[in-house]
């Protein structure tokens, strides 16, 4: 069962080399450094506190390394799930959080095991655009208080009644506290055209962080917003659980199973695109899962795939899960280590980090394509993108896709036609280029030719039995020409039933010409195809017209 074995044995059974573990070593250290900070920012963001990042960019890259189903997967916190955690957080606290995230990975690891990693796949493009622009533009505004300094006092969780307060407080903007948001966004953007080599998060947290402490600037800071952040790893306990808040937690378990799902997929996607390999999709997800279950026991917050830092580990040279390894021990050794400096972090920094995190996953390019594009296309994201930032995440996601199934719907109903091709036929004066045309063919008198086009499915049978009035007198014969008939539901399955009485009724034989795979098996295992008769269904136009004749013979 190769699709269900973690990359890692399948890396160490090809053989593994020093050389490749000093690669991966490399990009392990170079991608935690990366990590630290933005697992810090994502945590503070989300509500909770800044070791509790850590914990789960630790717990979550190890598990994701060890059991995943990619190379190169780099699994922490991200910023696709602050406005679900801080929600859930203010709501029902964290205890709500891990039985939410647990509930999570459990949905995670049952999708993997009934295969439904292609599936996760299938989530329309408008839809993926749209709740990401959405949270982005949520993140963005979580982070304009702390980057003007602005005395808020807390926040509203409503995007709008965020911005009155923002409005009503602009008078209050701290001036030390803007200049280190704005150093921090200078760094942040600037850094990146000169090198690649040192990332810019880090590189703007350290010189701003040695900037305010050694100059006593005073701004708030990780420690005098939520004091110290501990250096040591907490001992592992099991959250407070009750029937009455699984049932509650149910919701917001699968939206956060969702959103890792998708995430983590497109994540290993773009890494397969940068390696030339292909990840696991259903051992992606059952790693996600077992991820998502243990790191709330150690006081962590969901996790996924991390798109940014999975790129930056092929960049700096991993190859193998054992850079995801290193990355995890590299994070744990900073913290254990160099914990008390994070406490000194200024929060307008982590606002500016933040800020172009939320720029970075806007999607905005894609954004406005998608709004230039067709208008079922365009209704589909801003449906999307709306909901998610005026109603709820889980809300926005479930819209789009109902919404995408009945454009899908629509467009499918457009592509599936059924006419009377001999009425058309004496309509017709020119030849057409179709070999297999009926106009080339001698159709005998009282026969009648009925051709399907694209699927027969709930939602094209009204326009089949439609069609099916145009035939005035009922024929000794109908033909239903079905080569252009891909697929038939039940319902579709249905209306050939009634067909088939109505045409016994009016003394007409029924038979069917060029039916294919899906249609021909439905037929057979409900028994239609019995109640038909073998002889009456035919491989081609030509001896089915065969069979027309001999039928009329007979009748004469």
């Amino acid at each position: 069962m190769t699709s269900m074995t973690p990359k890692l044995i399948t890396v160490l059974r090809e053989g593994y080399s020093f050389r490749q573990f000093a690669s991966d070593a490399t990009a392990g250290v170079l991608v935690g450094i990366l990590a630290l900070p933005l697992a810090i920012a994502f945590a503070i963001a989300s509500g909770v506190k800044p070791e509790q990042g850590l914990y789960t960019a630790i717990i979550a890259g190890l598990a994701v390394s060890i059991l995943g189903g990619s190379r190169v997967q780099i699994s922490g916190p991200t910023g696709a799930f602050i406005v679900v955690i801080y929600s859930i957080v203010q709501q029902y606290g964290y205890n709500g959080l891990a039985i939410a995230t647990i509930i999570a990975g459990l949905f995670l690891i049952a999708m993997g095991l009934a295969r439904m990693g292609a599936l996760l796949r299938l989530i329309p493009y408008p839809v993926t655009v749209g709740f990401t622009s959405g949270i982005a533009l949520i993140i963005f505004s979580s982070q304009i208080g702390d980057a003007l300094g602005l005395s808020t006092g807390p926040l509203p969780a409503d995007l709008v009644e965020k911005w009155i307060t923002y409005a009503n407080h602009f008078t209050t903007i701290h001036a030390p506290s803007l200049a280190v948001g704005i150093a921090s966004l200078a760094i942040l953007t600037l850094l990146p055209r000169l090198t690649h080599r040192v990332p810019a998060p880090l590189v703007a947290i350290a010189v701003m962080t040695l900037f305010v402490h050694f100059f006593d600037i005073p701004v708030d800071t990780v420690g005098t917003r939520f004091g110290s952040v501990p250096n040591s790893f907490p001992t592992p306990s099991f959250p407070s659980v009750t029937w009455e808040l699984i049932t509650t937690m149910f919701s917001p378990g699968l939206t956060i199973a969702l959103l890792a799902g998708i995430e983590s997929l497109l994540s290993a996607v773009v890494a397969d695109g940068m390696v030339g390999t292909r990840h696991r999709s259903n051992m992606e997800l059952v790693a996600q899962g077992v991820a998502n279950v243990v790191t709330p026991l150690f006081g962590g917050i969901p996790a996924t795939g991390a798109i940014a830092r999975t790129a930056t580990n092929v960049k700096t040279g991993g190859r193998t899960p054992i850079s995801g390894i290193v990355h995890s021990f590299t994070i744990l050794l900073l913290m254990l280590v160099f914990a008390q400096w994070a406490s000194y972090i200024p929060m307008a920094t982590l606002a500016a980090v933040l800020i172009v995190v939320a720029y970075n996953m806007s999607e905005w390019r894609a954004f406005t394509k998608i709004l230039h594009g067709p208008r079922g296309d365009m209704a589909i994201l801003l449906t999307t993108f709306l909901l998610t930032i005026l109603i709820d995440l889980t809300v926005a996601i479930e819209a789009g896709v109902v919404l995408s199934a009945f454009l899908f719907l629509r467009q499918m109903v457009s592509v599936s036609q059924a006419q009377l091709v001999t009425r058309d036929l004496e309509e017709r004066e020119e030849e057409s280029d179709d070999p297999l045309s009926i106009n080339r063919r001698s159709v005998p008198d009282r026969v009648e030719v009925f051709e399907i086009y694209g699927s027969l499915f709930y939602a094209a049978v009204d326009q089949f039995k439609e069609s099916l009035r145009t035939i005035k007198a009922p024929p000794k014969v109908l033909i239903l020409r079905t080569r252009h008939l891909l697929a038939i539901d039940a319902t579709g399955l249905r209306a050939l039933e009634d067909l088939l009485e109505r045409t016994r009724k009016d003394g007409t034989v029924l038979v069917i010409s060029g039916i294919h795979k899906q249609p021909l098996h439905l037929l057979t295992v409900s028994g239609l195809m019995d109640r038909i008769g073998a002889e009456n269904v035919c491989g081609n136009i030509d001896e089915a017209l065969d069979r027309a004749h001999t039928i009329m013979r007979g009748a004469s």
